[in-house]
């Protein structure tokens, strides 16, 4: 029979270790590859968004120069009209009647006129021939005269009232787009000192946008345009404007700037700048608000890196470096404005180093990594934060 030997159970906790040095991990001590972003230099220019509205190239108000009842409305809400467009009548009875009294007041002084006329000369060759008194020549000359200042009269009273019986027919004063009539058929208009509105015409081929600078933003313009605000529209090379709409989308066609109000609000520290826009398709309605796209300066010598590499912790700011030694280190920067999905630098980082992109979940400071340089594109979004 056949004796069964047995190790020592310590000899084999001995001999364990020993047979596990043979099998080296060397995996551990290999630093790992990650993505960076090496950072360069460039002219970075800084845009600013600005809350505005639109109103049309001209808005032109309708009221009724004269009192009285809407007799008529002849147009279509909202529809295209040309300049000299019958819109509204009002009633004209009270107008016609003062125009006939002011025509009979003028045929009266006429018929005044013609006797004094009349008079004078038959009295003039008498008072050459001695035959009545100077003083009677007088009275004639003087009554001719009088009759001529009643006729002139009669008839200035008489253009008066047909210029008030012109009024009771409303006409469009240019081409555009009416709106919705705010008097009905039998309203009573005109009335002083508050006449009702009835509407408004808009001429939008091109639209007028309003917004406001603050007074920091308009010394960064000023400073950036290199001249006399006043005259930035007449410049060609002065910088276009982009329109944001509503729904996120960028209007096709540029703008400029027409013109920058004469002083700052103190009540609001805000300057109010106006802006062109052409407006072919008439996709641009009065009354729409947007943002206004402008570029106030321009970063010589800037950096910019990838949104993503950058860390926020109770508003500081911080990205991780590889440096020389490709160890990571941990570096506090000054965050600037966002363009597109990049992050503007405005101070501790320099140009050439490189910037973690990838494992920002597992990174950290003091392990030495293989940095590979990724090369990014910026993806283009509508607008800057």
């Amino acid at each position: 029979m056949r004796r069964k030997t047995k190790i020592p159970f310590l000899l084999i906790l001995f001999l364990l270790p020993n047979l596990s040095c043979g099998e080296k991990d060397t995996t551990r001590d290999q630093p790992m590859e990650i993505e960076v972003y090496q950072t360069v230099e460039s002219d970075i220019p800084i845009f600013h968004e600005f809350v505005g509205q639109i109103y049309g190239y001209k808005d032109i108000a309708i009221r009724a120069r004269v009192e009285g009842f809407l007799e008529g409305i002849h147009f279509q809400e909202g529809s295209r009209i040309k300049q000299s467009d019958l819109l509204y009548t009002l009633e004209s009875q009270p107008f016609e009647a003062d125009e006939a009294a002011k025509m009979s007041m003028v045929a009266e002084a006429r018929t005044m006129l013609a006797k004094a006329q009349s008079d004078l000369a038959r009295i003039r060759p008498l008072a050459e021939q001695k035959a009545v008194s100077q003083s009677d020549l007088d009275t004639a000359v003087a009554m001719y005269e009088a009759a001529t200042a009643s006729v002139e009269a009669a008839e200035a009273n008489l253009r008066a009232s047909r210029i008030q019986l012109g009024y009771t027919k409303i006409y469009s004063p240019i081409s555009g787009i009416i709106g919705k009539t705010n008097a009905k058929v039998g309203d009573f208009v005109g009335r002083s000192p508050n006449p009702v509105i009835l509407n408004v015409v808009s001429r939008i081929d091109t639209v007028l946008v309003e917004f406001f600078i603050t007074e920091q933003q308009y010394l960064q313009i000023a400073r950036f345009a290199g001249t006399r605000l006043s005259e930035i529209s007449e410049r060609d090379d002065a910088a276009q404007l982009e329109l944001k709409l509503a729904d996120g989308s960028t209007y096709d066609h540029p703008g400029k700037i027409d013109f920058i109000d004469r002083g700052i609000d103190p009540s609001t520290g805000a300057i109010l700048i106006q802006a062109s826009f052409p407006n072919p398709e008439e996709l641009l309605r009065t009354g729409q608000f947007a943002r206004v796209k402008a570029q106030v300066f321009e970063l010589e010598n800037g950096i910019k890196i990838p949104q993503r590499c950058v860390s926020e912790m109770q508003g500081r700011f911080s990205v991780f470096i590889v440096n020389e030694e490709n160890v990571v280190e941990i570096r506090e920067i000054d965050a600037g404005p966002k363009i597109d999905d990049f992050q503007v630098i405005r101070s501790g980082l320099e140009a050439g180093e490189k910037v973690v992109f990838e494992g920002l979940q597992w990174i950290r400071s003091g392990i030495t990594v293989i940095p590979v340089v990724k090369e990014i594109e910026p993806v283009k979004k509508d607008r800057q934060q």
